[in-house]
């Protein structure tokens, strides 16, 4: 069985990884000194190690179901349920855990759709979801943490602890919404009294903290380019597996 679709081809990369072909050099580069590709034990890959990369980038890009992506890389069902389960895991971001004095990150969390009811729960969306908390540097918009995905009925003034990522901020100073009562994050002013307008300086500070905060929501709609990301499939690690690769791979985006 012949694929239609292989790393030699670059247009091919950059339709359905959504990097560039340099990009896609460059993680294929790090996956490889990270020990992605081990030395061979028993029966080879069929496909080649950029093509195996590609075929989990294509697959949460496109969300085509793993039948259809397996045959447009040429190989079995099986064969492509493998590649994800053996790459997706090294595809991951890591989560840094330490910063400099004086550095501004920005949480929310995010609803992914997830059909996988063990893992999700009814959201304000009426959908089974997930509750991702994703922290992105306030000068730089990287991606530097991706929490332990929620169900997505968790508040994130709760999740922001249980997903673990008021432990991996610790040492930075987090911004966020209004949604985050309660936690050490810097959240806007509050009026105390529903028709009591703010004071001038209260609002300043609020129009200010909004034309930061705004960066994260952009982020959100970039890394939604990957379509996993609208209707995951995937079930039990799955779902944090994708998040936290596609998070990866959007990173690469603004570095590569």
């Amino acid at each position: 069985m012949t694929g239609v679709i292989s790393a030699a081809d670059e247009t091919m990369i950059e339709l359905f990884s959504g990097l560039s072909v340099r990009q896609f050099v460059k993680l294929v580069r790090q996956l490889r000194g990270e020990g992605a590709e081990p030395p061979p034990k028993g029966r080879p890959w069929k496909l080649a190690f950029e093509d195996r990369v590609l075929l989990v980038a294509a697959y949460w890009r496109t969300n085509l179901t793993v039948r259809q992506i397996a045959v447009l890389f040429g190989t079995s069902k099986s064969a492509a349920n493998r590649i994800i389960d053996d790459l997706a895991p090294k595809l991951a971001m890591r989560s840094r855990q330490r910063y400099a004095p004086g550095t501004v990150l920005i949480v929310d969390g995010t609803l992914v759709p997830t059909r996988d009811r063990s893992v999700a729960a009814k959201s304000k969306n009426y959908r089974y979801s997930t509750n991702h908390q994703v922290v992105i540097h306030a000068d730089t918009q990287l991606i530097v943490a991706v929490g332990t995905p929620l169900p997505g009925n968790r508040n994130d003034c709760k999740a922001f602890a249980e997903s673990g990522i008021d432990h991996a901020t610790r040492t930075a100073t987090v911004i966020a919404d209004g949604g985050y009562p309660g936690t050490r994050a810097v959240i806007p002013h509050r009026r105390i009294a529903k028709d009591e307008p703010l004071i001038d300086w209260k609002e300043a500070h609020n129009a200010s903290h909004r034309h930061v905060r705004a960066q994260i929501e952009h982020t959100f709609a970039k890394m939604k380019r990957w379509n996993v990301l609208r209707d995951c499939r995937l079930r039990g690690e799955g779902v944090a597996e994708a998040m936290s690769g596609v998070a990866r791979l959007y990173n690469l985006t603004l570095t590569g």
